[in-house]
């Protein structure tokens, strides 16, 4: 076995250690709560309607958190075209090659062939294949990124009910409250033991996700990628962060459709198919807009243009734009929605991961 083949066998190996850690502690508080907490202890002080309410209500939590985890770390994220892969020969040449700055070289030479391309993000383009999240032990894009914020949704509420319940019975725990007629620890100190760990657990699983939880509804609001967020996408218009920003409730439904009934379901409801998505263009320039009412007229007009209509200068940034603006049959490409000097467009663009790019050529 070759030594890189086996360097990622090993890879492979060791990305499921988060996840089977997860499991663990998941399967832990789920035994720990039903068994030790529930069965051991509240149903033994006679509370018998509180442990049937506690009992349903978690079964809820849990098993929508396990469905949503479960989604996440098995959905393959969206694929980008074949358009965005090195042909074989680039491929070949990049292996052969031992001298970084060369590796760089060819990966440029082959970006400027892609529809996606800039040359202020050339420096950046590296060779990859695709970024795991290690929390899910995969890549977070396009087709499960529903279920990723599903996910941290329902272990936050997951771990705010644990908390919340288990926090009474901890309380007596810790001060020693409960005697041997009236409460069971001294019967079952393992009861104890896993209670107290249960409640310093959820609350510590609660406000370490509580802050991933937030910056990916800010990034929902915003419709950014991870990515983005750190480096503002490039438009034929230039530098726009807000570039994909259609308002909050078009950005909500970009990832969780528009049928309400889905919003909280782990099942795929996102718009778009992965490879275009809708953009907000302000300040259109002027050749832009001449071009937009030529089109406009040759349709009023019916007449058939027999050769498509060039602008006469194209603009040099191109990083989100995979086809050049032109009219074919007097038709525009894309969705066009005036007003306020902004419209709506469709761009093929590269932005198939909310935590990386999948392309084997990617920016890094």
């Amino acid at each position: 076995m070759a030594p890189w083949t086996l360097w990622r066998c090993c890879q492979r190996v060791v990305g499921w250690v988060p996840v089977l850690f997860i499991t663990f502690v998941v399967v832990w508080s789920y035994y720990a709560y039903v068994v030790e907490l529930c069965v051991s202890t509240v149903s033994r002080t006679g509370e018998k309607g509180k442990t049937v309410v506690y009992l349903v209500a978690f079964h809820l939590f849990f098993v929508m958190f396990v469905w949503s985890y479960w989604m996440t770390i098995f959905t393959s994220p969206a694929s980008p075209s074949k358009e965005f892969y090195l042909s074989n020969s680039e491929k070949e040449r990049y292996e052969k090659e031992f001298s970084q700055e060369r590796q760089q070289d060819i990966l440029r030479r082959a970006a400027r062939d892609l529809p996606v391309y800039t040359t202020s993000a050339s420096k950046a383009i590296r060779y990859c294949e695709k970024s795991l999240l290690s929390l899910v032990n995969n890549c977070v894009g396009f087709t499960n990124y529903k279920f990723f914020m599903l996910f941290l949704l329902y272990s936050l509420l997951y771990c705010l009910f644990v908390a919340a319940t288990v926090l009474e019975y901890f309380i007596k725990f810790w001060t020693n409250e409960p005697t041997v007629l009236t409460f069971p620890s001294a019967k079952f100190p393992s009861a104890k033991f896993h209670v107290l760990f249960l409640f310093f657990v959820s609350a510590m699983f609660f406000v370490s996700v509580l802050s991933l939880f937030s910056y990916h509804c800010w990034l929902v609001g915003k419709n950014r990628t991870t990515i983005e967020s750190f480096r503002a996408p490039m438009f034929s218009y230039g530098i726009d962060g807000n570039g994909f920003s259609l308002g909050c409730s078009k950005n909500w439904r970009q990832v969780f459709g528009d049928e309400k009934k889905y919003w909280l379901v782990p099942i795929f409801s996102s718009l778009g198919d992965g490879c275009s998505f809708p953009t907000r263009l302000v300040g259109m320039d002027p050749e832009q807009a001449s071009i937009a009412n030529q089109g406009e007229y040759i349709r009023s007009i019916g007449s058939n243009q027999p050769f498509p209509i060039k602008p006469l200068s194209e603009s040099k940034n191109r990083l989100l734009d995979s086809e050049s603006q032109w009219l074919e049959n007097g038709a525009e490409e894309g969705i066009t929605k005036s007003g306020n000097n902004s419209r709506l467009v469709h761009r093929k663009i590269s932005r198939f991961s909310r935590y990386s790019r999948k392309p084997e050529l990617c920016g890094s």
